[in-house]
């Protein structure tokens, strides 16, 4: 019997490293079941930003009749916070404190703020559509504060918890845990999306509250569930006569080991072409094909799985000893496909191929943001791991912040126009502002396809794995 029970073990083992693509990321010194609780914090951080670019922006935009251009703007408040995430993720590498703690206090910091921009944000949302007794400046000031502390929350607890995942697991397995929690922020993103468009399948603003209030309280206790016992104390790593680099010297390693401008330019680019559309979708939807609230809000699953395919795709090819920067380039390329499947949707009235281009911009994104990774992943083997991730994630939440902004300002700009006759009687209707700006969206993967170009010249090392079998253990380091 024991002996049957080895080989069934066994086997299960070899079973879950070949077909579970999480398995392999889990060490003796982070065991899956750690792991797992630890990417908590990663789950509630998707649950907040599908909550915040996907369905309240349609609420405002569509329930609450806010301008597209005040959403929008307060949809990017959260990212002005975005190039900080290095500064956050190279103060809390040199925390000092008697505690012994370099990243619980951050994360702790950051899941209060949180707390208490879900808090008053509902309410804020009700003033400023001009529904309450005061006046709506006061529900704007109310809902501008909601959104830069959420923000804040959120760029700090993910940038300290992402640091105290590379922490605990061992050094040849950081790369596949960094991967994994990257996978289960979008396993967040989806499990929120589905959730949200069955609680607000019948809209109210009861409801719309029950449910803003519901994530602060889960992510609170999501994040206290992937801090318990995760980070052991250590005064000496903590104390206040240990010395600390200048961050102007950690930056120069980074620039030294290929941290360039045009990698940082391809990322910045190539971001703000896939983001300009994410407070624009749904409304889109709703607007152009008459889609419901629901209907809208499952979008973002779309959109999510979409990108899970991508980072997938991208860690099987990588595997294989595909350059990264190729990988991010053929990802701008099928986002070029998948914005104009979009734009088409309107003047064919398809909802089917709404939903095909919106998973395709979530399999492009993911195959850009894939690549860019892996290449500042490399870039940080050479320099500081925290560091290049830092920089990479401050570029792409900045160009994220500023394509929300932009796009939502060029649709009201051209709708307007349309609405007016100057664009003349055949550019006409509600479609021709959405049109416009992923006309633009696809100008900008252009010019990534162009900025990525010389970067797949240079000669690069190769990035295979000696299994070639599907799963995190082929995701890159």
């Amino acid at each position: 019997m024991s002996q049957m029970a080895a080989t069934l073990a066994k086997g299960w083992m070899r079973l879950g490293t070949r077909f579970l693509p999480f398995a392999d990321a889990a060490t003796k010194e982070l065991p899956l079941g750690r792991l797992l609780r630890l990417s908590l914090f990663q789950v509630s951080v998707g649950a907040s930003v599908v909550l915040l670019n996907g369905t309240l922006n349609r609420v405002m935009i569509v329930e609450l009749g806010v301008s597209t251009l005040l959403v929008s703007l307060m949809v990017s408040l959260p990212l002005i916070f975005a190039p900080f995430r290095v500064l956050i993720g190279f103060k809390s590498d040199n925390h000092r404190s008697v505690l012994g703690w370099r990243r619980v206090p951050y994360i702790w910091m950051g899941t209060m703020l949180q707390f208490g921009g879900f808090a008053i944000m509902p309410f804020a949302l009700l003033v400023l559509s001009g529904g309450g007794e005061y006046p709506a400046v006061y529900g704007q000031i109310g809902a501008a504060l909601a959104f830069l502390l959420v923000g804040a929350g959120l760029h700090t607890t993910q940038t300290a918890g992402l640091a105290l995942a590379t922490d605990l697991a061992p050094e040849e397995s950081r790369p596949r845990v960094v991967a994994f929690l990257y996978v289960m922020l979008l396993v967040g993103m989806t499990g929120s999306a589905l959730l949200f468009s069955e609680l607000l399948r019948d809209f109210s603003e009861l409801q719309l509250i029950q449910v803003i209030q519901g994530v602060a309280v889960a992510q609170l206790l999501l994040n206290i569930a992937a801090l318990w016992k995760q980070e052991a104390r250590n005064p000496a790593l903590t104390s206040a006569t240990r010395p600390r680099p200048q961050f102007n010297q950690s930056w120069a390693r980074f620039r030294a080991a290929g941290g360039s401008n045009r990698m940082l330019v391809a990322v910045a680019l190539g971001t703000a072409g896939f983001s300009m559309q994410d407070i624009l979708l749904e409304p889109y939807g709703a607007e152009v094909l008459k889609l419901s609230v629901g209907q809208t809000t499952a979008l973002t699953a779309f959109f999510a799985l979409g990108t899970l395919a991508g980072f997938g795709l991208a860690a099987r090819t990588l595997g294989r000893g595909s350059d990264p920067y190729r990988i991010a380039g053929f990802g701008a390329l099928i986002g070029i496909f998948a914005f104009a499947a979009v734009a088409l949707a309107a003047p064919a009235q398809s909802v089917v191929l709404f939903r095909i281009g919106t998973a395709l911009i979530g399999l492009g994104g993911g195959l850009f943001a894939a690549g860019t990774l892996t290449a500042a992943m490399q870039i940080g083997s050479d320099s500081e791991p925290g560091l290049a991730l830092g920089a990479w994630g401050a570029v792409q939440a900045t160009a994220a912040g500023g394509g929300i902004l932009l796009g939502g300002g060029l649709r009201d700009l051209f709708a307007s126009l349309a609405d007016s006759g100057m664009l003349g009687a055949v550019l006409s209707g509600p479609a021709i502002g959405y049109g416009f700006v992923y006309n633009i969206e696809i100008a900008l993967l252009f010019a990534t396809l162009v900025a990525v170009g010389p970067l797949v010249r240079v000669a690069r090392p190769n990035y295979a794995q000696p299994s070639s079998k599907f799963g995190l253990a082929e995701f890159p380091g």
